[in-house]
């Protein structure tokens, strides 16, 4: 994990997305989105990239593309 300014918390993320934090508990264990884990409280933290790409397949799917 290079820089954390690249990291939001689980809330965060949630918000961002438009879900709730055991959705994104659920998406990560199934492997839709990949988890981090803060080195120093072992909080879950998600790549804001990442979160942007989910969005855009989510709404490539709602599409039909």
């Amino acid at each position: 994990m290079n820089n954390l300014q690249d990291y939001v918390t689980i809330k965060e993320a949630a918000e961002y997305m438009g879900v709730t934090p055991n959705t994104l508990r659920n998406w990560g264990r199934d492997g839709k989105i990949k988890e981090r884990r803060n080195p120093l409280n072992g909080y879950r933290l998600y790549k804001k990239s990442e979160l942007d790409r989910l969005l855009k397949k989510i709404e490539h799917s709602r599409n039909g593309e």
